[in-house]
């Protein structure tokens, strides 16, 4: 892990800036509109060091820490939070390759992903299968020196576009422990996708099924130890879930600084609604809801750096917290807007849209409440969850 001067992380978050204003924020209600994934334009993300940021420098990453992290994302999702969310997958799928991958699965896969030439995509949850991760039915049947998988992922992000999916299998009996993780190469024969779903939000980047009929896989391409698959794919929710938190203070907070911007121009009943009471309240309830969950985010992130044996439980809180607080302060956004934030034209309807997924995804908040009661009631003296990401 890089660790950066304050001088150094400005400059960073700068440049980040300054990519989400230019490249994602004017571009992005046309996005939403024609569902356009901008390829050219994560390439330009990879050049900027964006396709493995906290992956080491070895192969093209940047390595930095997961409070510099959180503070991309944020940055990233103010410009929009749709491709800022796909980013943060494809992340998460190079943390994975380098944290566990052999050398040559890492030579081969990091520097095309750390350069965004090459897209990644993340498989667990299926049909079957969502909340439940550990009961997948995806299989994967040693056949000689190869692996044949075969199964269907489901609500896959990237998917026909990405290069590589890590993929969860079963290679044992019921249950984690029975879960191994692959490597799937886009040109593997016997790989399909189903058409692309019609979504709420998220419209820019595809969401589709992930079809193995037999897909033949070397027994090189296995990520980490047979057997290890369940634990790989959690131990990167971690910081997946973190940067969806950070996302969704992005998200709401451009929309609270428009509807700040929307209330000092529009008169009603003869005065500025700025001078309203009821509005002054209710950006401070908006802004207060989101330094409190920045706070959290930014606390996660801390945890992750220092591997604190309590990470996965603040990981947790944080993400529910602030996906919680970023869709409800995005949708008050919208509400202060009156009729013309149901309007496309205002951007604000999008990110309301956009960020009422992040509640579900990298494990819903409902999961989230489950991970941080049963830690809290853990019997005295037995071991804490541990964080590896």
């Amino acid at each position: 892990m890089v660790t950066t001067t304050a001088e150094e992380r400005d400059a960073i978050l700068g440049a980040v800036r300054d990519f989400a204003e230019t490249e994602l924020a004017p571009h992005a209600i046309e996005r939403d509109e024609k569902h356009l994934f901008p390829r050219d334009t994560l390439h330009r993300a990879g050049e900027l060091g964006l396709g493995g940021i906290y992956v080491r420098e070895e192969f093209g990453g940047t390595e930095l820490s997961r409070v510099d992290t959180v503070a991309i994302f944020e940055e990233l999702a103010k410009g929009d939070p749709t491709i800022a969310s796909y980013i943060s997958i494809h992340n998460m799928v190079a943390w994975m390759i380098d944290t566990y991958g052999t050398e040559a699965q890492r030579a081969e896969w990091l520097p095309q992903l750390t350069a965004m030439e090459t897209f990644g995509s993340y498989c667990l949850t299926e049909p079957g299968a969502g909340s439940d991760a550990a009961a997948i039915a995806t299989s994967a049947v040693r056949d000689g020196g190869d692996f044949l998988l075969t199964g269907v992922k489901q609500f896959i992000s990237g998917a026909g576009e990405a290069g590589v999916y890590v993929v969860m299998a079963r290679t044992g009996a019921a249950g984690a422990g029975g879960i191994s993780a692959f490597l799937v190469p886009a040109s593997a024969e016997g790989i399909s996708f189903g058409a692309p779903e019609k979504k709420m939000g998220w419209h820019a980047q595809p969401t589709r099924q992930v079809i193995l009929d037999g897909v033949r896989v070397p027994a090189s391409a296995m990520l980490g130890d047979e057997g290890r698959g369940f634990a790989i794919a959690m131990s990167a929710l971690n910081g997946g879930r973190l940067n969806i938190a950070a996302c969704s203070l992005g998200g709401a907070q451009w929309a609270l600084e428009k509807a700040v911007q929307y209330v000092h121009e529009r008169e009603a009943f003869g005065e500025p609604l700025a001078e309203k009471q009821s509005i002054l309240f209710a950006v401070a309830d908006m802004r207060t809801d989101l330094q409190a969950a920045r706070l959290m985010v930014r606390d996660g992130a801390h945890a992750v750096d220092e591997k604190a044996p309590d990470a996965t439980m603040r990981c947790a809180m944080a993400k529910r917290f602030a996906t919680d607080a970023g869709f409800d302060v995005a949708n008050r956004a919208l509400q202060l807007h009156g009729g013309y934030g149901y309007l496309q034209d205002y951007g604000i309807e999008k990110v309301v849209r956009d960020l009422r997924v992040h509640q579900i995804l990298e494990g819903t908040n409902e999961i989230m409440r489950l991970i941080v009661g049963r830690e809290m009631l853990r019997p005295a003296g037995s071991t804490s969850m541990r964080s590896g990401s």
